[in-house]
């Protein structure tokens, strides 16, 4: 009987709904946190979030597609990028981001605000809720929003490391908007293309200064010749 209550669609509907709230407070976390270690580990938080609900989401409609993406999520974004990072950063002894550009964490968490509600107002111009169905079209909300916040994280700090996870974060929006909006199995392919460049990215950003603020990674891409702005 508790089987049969825990695979109810509308009790696993409110429990997405729930997850939806949690992935916000993540995202707000990762905007305002300025101890790296911690970045890591809400992050990680935040991906493991998306392993449960493409999980709750497959035990409602029984795609298989969606238990890939959830292995696939929890094998890359829950352990093996959180853990190479973290190893990375003890190693070079980085431990804080401080420093901000242009938006002071509170700053940043009220243009979040705004950034959902006008996530809200542009999809409602594309999708209709009771068509897409209430939970699909506030997965694409929620999943637009955390792309969004994503983008804020790159655009509010300064150290490479904290950009990084910046643009994690905006993968895992586009993810999640995926998952509720596009076609399963081209997500998956979506989703390895994105992490593989987002492997190359960390390579070269170990390579050459993980505890450089943006204008001092451009500096030593420059003295590399890895990068140049303008001609010798």
């Amino acid at each position: 009987m508790i089987f049969s209550f825990l695979a109810d669609p509308a009790f696993l509907e409110d429990i997405v709904r729930i997850l939806f709230v949690f992935v916000l407070i993540t995202a707000a976390f990762i905007l305002s946190t300025r101890n790296i270690a911690s970045l890591l580990t809400v992050y990680a938080v935040q991906s493991l979030l998306l392993v449960l609900i493409a999980s709750s989401l497959y035990f409602i409609e029984g795609n298989r597609t969606l238990l890939a993406i959830a292995a696939l999520t929890l094998v890359s974004k829950v352990l093996l990028i959180p853990i190479f990072i973290n190893l990375i950063g003890e190693k070079i002894k980085i431990s804080r981001d401080l420093k901000f550009n242009y938006l002071e964490p509170t700053a940043s968490l009220l243009v979040s605000m705004g950034l959902i509600l006008l996530a809200y107002v542009f999809l409602s111009g594309f999708f209709n809720e009771f068509i897409l169905g209430k939970l699909f079209f506030m997965g694409a909300v929620i999943g637009l929003s955390l792309t969004l916040m994503g983008m804020l994280v790159i655009f509010s700090r300064r150290k490479v490391i904290t950009k990084v996870i910046g643009y994690l974060t905006m993968e895992n929006g586009v993810l999640l908007f995926g998952i509720f909006v596009a076609d399963l199995p081209f997500i998956i392919e979506i989703l390895i293309v994105i992490d593989l460049m987002i492997l190359v990215l960390l390579i070269t950003i170990l390579a050459i200064g993980l505890d450089s603020t943006s204008e001092e990674y451009h500096q030593r891409l420059q003295t590399l010749k890895i990068w140049s702005g303008g001609e010798d």
